[in-house]
């Protein structure tokens, strides 16, 4: 979990006056190391899976479970182990994780870029399960969990050793400062956090409504299936956002939304006006086609792929420098001239899309790709026409109206229908613990070079949400049903160390010269949360003259970014995508710091202060820069992309088949140029309805039409442009269906012309380039202009020729993730609520008992192992049993035995004729013979 160092920590109060300078220094450190290995080209893919575990101890007479704070010792025993067989080829590494009753568990060695080390990722996820198993107790268990489903319901009795509730650490109500890792940095974290926020943190998340859930008891009845509002639509729970259902509703409330609302995935805070600015650009001056990006104020970037008049952008004006907006790629605008005679910029609706033709080319629409005449997208620019109602109208989203009998509705300037919102009861957290005390699925690659790594960093951000649902395992919190499947949310606001200003509470606005921003800059998201810029520039070679491709259309929300470390980065050559990127990180201040381990460090040679900021920005997907060698013998490391947002499943069989198809996904993505960029807004959206109760089944996610290049063609009617997927849909010839390549398509650097393109791909209006979709067609396609992820990686198994073993074996795994996506197999998360309101002592209450809980690990461990069956989750695929049995080699030992230990031994055999006659006359029959032939 993060950067952990041996040292003494730091009190709040005593750190602060370290905080600007951790942050300028960790900016300092980035810009060193990243001038050393910027140009770092040719790496080998090698990537890893992490898995964390939870050990709970279990009374079989009683049928209770609790917490096993022993991991510290377990881990201790296991690592030295680890190190008595350092011989074989494949092991495990350990390391400690937030609770005291969690260890993480990596492969020793990293799986390299060869289809055969896809078949080690399932054998050492079961090696690391058996050596688990060997070091705990007769009365302990470790099922591969997300979290412990009554972390917070039993009071001093919910951990052996038995804890007392509260401390200075969490001052929770639920949960008590031991059952944290003693290590200092994480008590140390839960502590800051909660210092900087000025309060505890404040998780709550939607209760499911069962038959006799007495929260329930005074709502009206459920209309059918009890989504949102009484429909079938799922229900939202919109994290991080609950401020004022808080001071509304208190603490026992949250907020819903509908996933069918066409707000559900618009940036509301709930509070205040939050407002993001459409910009026409038409520059009314003979010959201007439209504006340079400036990288600063008055700093021009010839060498950008600049907007032109008609294209229509994204951004902010700057409070401090009038008459200049700030775009959401991190370059700049003026608005007009500095005479103020010539407008460069006019404010549109946000209903207005780019118009010019050079940018038609771009993207994609609806299968049929025409544009919609009834939308008020044609805006003629340079011939004076009134622009009438599109100008001044913003994209402004108010304070929710509550009515009166509790619902919300959403209301917005832009005239949208309002759609009602439930408040409903919650089940309330309020420690850190709530949320890293989850265990989760995390894999990490190393690309070829910085490109590759930034551009995997935005299409995995896109996947994220999609692979969450597709895993959820995390329908039970605090000893309470939710009404949610996945972690991700719980933890998000566990973290949420955000002042009252930064979350949007503008009445309670008090400045703190320490910390970033003066703890008042508006911050849209926890620190554990989806991305919120994307990365990846592509470049090309023009002349003598390497052109940033910056593409503003998919970056539209805010990214609140520290400008002075913006500047700097500009300053000493880092691209605008990428400064923000790094700039957007640094607006957290650093949660600990160390004594002796400030201005001590140096900064030329490490990047303690940079990964102090790093490591506490929890998004689902990471950027890992190379670490400094500073030493020939440390190891070569190159530029990392970490895949975070995946959920633990019960099986090694799921959790290796999950961890392959990402791996190979990425193989997949880059040898077929393909592109799944979506406005970063929708993926926002999509992580909100990942949440939701069987989203997997049931819900729709955002998701790019046309992930390749789309042909041009004309039916009669016009230009019409067609997915070139459609020709092998239509039984074409396949060497047909793919454009033929040439040497001259493939740059220096590898990257071919439809990578050049990307990210988009031609074909019209990039506005409807994206769609909502099931997770079946996701997974399998749909129509003939969308192949669907699992089709596309099945060809990318033949165009490598993968070999028949492992074909086989990944084939049984996309078979398994097929029959998840579509709904044959359902999630754990399904699955355990489905247990928990079937077994006998359930009482229709959303209530989990001790029994239920004990029951319910239990069949969790069971089948882990192996020695449970479950065909709704499972169907044919049967896990082989795990045991200690081989989970370390054997050494033919020369030791002398002990007597007593040998008569131990001895004893297990005396039944044996060789050692007690069954008869005496048996006895004697046998000595009488041997006597006789000794004759």
């Amino acid at each position: 979990m993060g950067l952990l160092k041996v040292g003494v920590p730091q009190p709040w109060e005593k750190s602060k006056k370290n905080l600007t300078y951790v942050r300028q220094a960790g900016v300092r450190q980035f810009l060193s190391q990243y001038k050393k290995v910027k140009d770092l080209q040719g790496d080998e893919l090698l990537w890893g899976d992490e898995i964390e575990y939870g050990i709970f101890h279990v009374d079989k007479d009683q049928k209770e479970i609790r917490l096993s704070l022993r991991a510290k010792e377990i881990m201790e025993l296991l690592k030295e182990k680890e190190e008595s067989h350092q011989h074989h080829v494949e092991g495990c590494n350990w390391v400690p994780e937030y609770g005291a009753w969690m260890i993480e568990a990596t492969p020793r060695r990293p799986y390299s870029g060869y289809a055969i080390d896809l078949l080690r990722v399932e054998r050492n996820m079961r090696l690391r399960r058996r050596r688990l198993l060997t070091a705990l107790k007769e009365d302990e268990i470790a099922p591969t969990v997300a979290t412990f489903p009554l972390l917070g319901a039993l009071g001093d009795d919910g951990t052996v050793p038995s804890t007392n509730v509260g401390g200075p650490r969490t001052m929770s109500e639920y949960i008590g400062d031991d059952i944290i890792n003693p290590h200092p940095r994480f008590g140390t974290l839960t502590e800051n956090i909660r210092s900087r926020r000025g309060e505890k943190v404040n998780i709550r998340v939607p209760l499911f409504r069962d038959v006799n859930t007495p929260e329930y008891k005074d709502y009206p009845p459920a209309k059918g299936v009890d989504g949102c509002c009484g429909s079938d639509s799922l229900q939202v729970w919109k994290y991080g956002m609950g401020d004022l259902s808080m001071e509304k509703y208190g603490r026992n409330y949250v907020i819903v939304g509908c996933s069918d609302s066409s707000k559900d995935d618009m940036f509301n805070d709930k509070d205040g006006l939050v407002t993001l600015k459409k910009w026409l650009v038409d520059v009314q001056r003979e010959g201007c086609r439209g504006l340079y990006y400036r990288s600063a104020p008055n700093v021009i970037v010839p060498d950008a792929d600049w907007p032109r008049n008609g294209d229509v952008v994204v951004g902010s004006e700057i409070p401090d420098i009038p008459g200049w907006i700030r775009l959401q790629n991190g370059y700049y605008l003026p608005i007009a001239s500095e005479d103020g005679k010539v407008t460069f910029l006019k404010q549109v609706s946000t209903s207005v899309h780019s118009s010019n033709t050079e940018k038609r080319t771009l993207g994609s629409t609806t299968p049929m790709f025409r544009p919609r005449v009834e939308t008020v997208g044609t805006v003629e620019v340079g011939n004076g026409v009134a622009l009438a109602s599109l100008l001044e109208e913003k994209l402004t989203l108010g304070p929710p109206a509550i009515s009166e009998n509790g619902s919300m509705r959403l209301s917005s300037s832009v005239g949208a229908e309002s759609k009602k919102e439930n408040v409903r009861p919650a089940i309330h957290m309020d420690a850190m613990a709530f949320g890293m005390g989850c265990c989760c699925l995390q894999i990490t690659f190393q690309a070829k070079d910085m490109d590759e790594s930034r551009f995997m960093y935005d299409q995995l951000a896109v996947v994220a949400p999609i692979m969450m649902a597709l895993t959820a395992s995390t329908p039970i919190l605090r000893g309470r049903i939710a009404d949610t499947d996945c972690r991700w949310g719980v933890i998000s606001e566990s973290v949420d160390d955000r002042t009252p200003a930064e979350r949007g509470r503008s009445s309670e606005i008090h400045e703190q010269e320490e910390l970033a921003g003066k703890g008042k800059r508006r911050i849209y998201k926890s620190r554990y949360d989806c991305i919120s810029t994307y990365i990846y520039q592509g470049i090309h070679q023009n002349g003598d003259v390497m052109e940033n491709r910056v593409l503003n259309m998919y970056n539209d929300i805010p990214v609140p970014i520290d400008e002075e470390s913006y500047q700097l980065l500009r300053e000493s050559g880092v691209d605008p995508a990428l400064s923000q990127h790094i700039a957007h990180l640094f607006i957290r201040d650093p949660l600990v710091i160390f004594d002796g381990a400030v201005e001590e460090l140096d900064d030329e040679t490490q990047t303690e202060h940079f990964e102090s900021i790093q490591s506490t920005n929890w998004q689902s997907v990471r950027w890992k820069p190379p670490p400094p060698r500073n030493d020939p013998n440390d190891p070569h490391i190159g530029w990392r992309t970490e895949f975070r947002s995946m959920e633990l499943q019960l099986t090694d069989f799921e959790n290796a088949a999950f961890t392959v198809f990402i791996v190979l996904l990425t193989r997949t993505i880059l040898t077929f140029d393909l592109n799944l960029y979506i406005p970063i807004s929708r993926v926002d959206a999509n992580m909100q309805r990942a949440h939701s109760r069987n989203a997997a089944a049931k819900g729709k996610f955002f998701f790019r039409r046309h992930m390749a290049p789309l042909e041009e063609g004309d039916d009669g009617y016009g230009v019409k442009y067609t997915s070139m997927f459609a020709r092998v849909a239509s039984l074409a010839e396949m060497s047909s269906a793919i454009p033929p390549s040439s040497s001259d398509e493939i740059d220096d650097n590898g990257v071919s012309e439809q990578r050049r393109k990307a990210p988009v791909a031609p074909g019209s209006d990039e506005e409807n380039s994206y769609e909502e979709m099931t997770m079946k067609e996701i997974m399998t396609g749909k129509s003939d202009y969308f192949p669907g992820l699992i089709p596309l990686v099945r060809a990318y198994l033949d165009y490598i020729n993968c070999d028949d073993v492992a074909h086989k074996k990944i084939t049984k795994y996309l078979d398994f993730i097929e029959q998840r996506a579509t709904g044959a197999l359902i999630t754990p998360a399904t699955w355990m609520r489905k247990f928990v309101r079937s077994h006998p002592a359930y009482k229709g209450d959303s209530v989990v008992s001790h029994e239920i809980a004990y029951d319910l690990m239990v069949a969790c461990k069971e089948i882990g192992e192996g020695v449970r069956h479950e065909k709704e989750l499972l169907g044919d695929f049967y896990i082989d049993p795990i045991s200690t049995s081989g989970a370390y080699d054997v050494k033919l030992e020369g030791r002398k035995v002990k007597n007593d230990d040998l008569f131990q031994l001895l004893r297990r055999y005396t039944h044996r004729q060789s050692f007690s006659c069954k008869s005496k006359s048996s006895c004697d029959g046998s000595k009488n013979t041997s006597s006789h032939e000794g004759m």
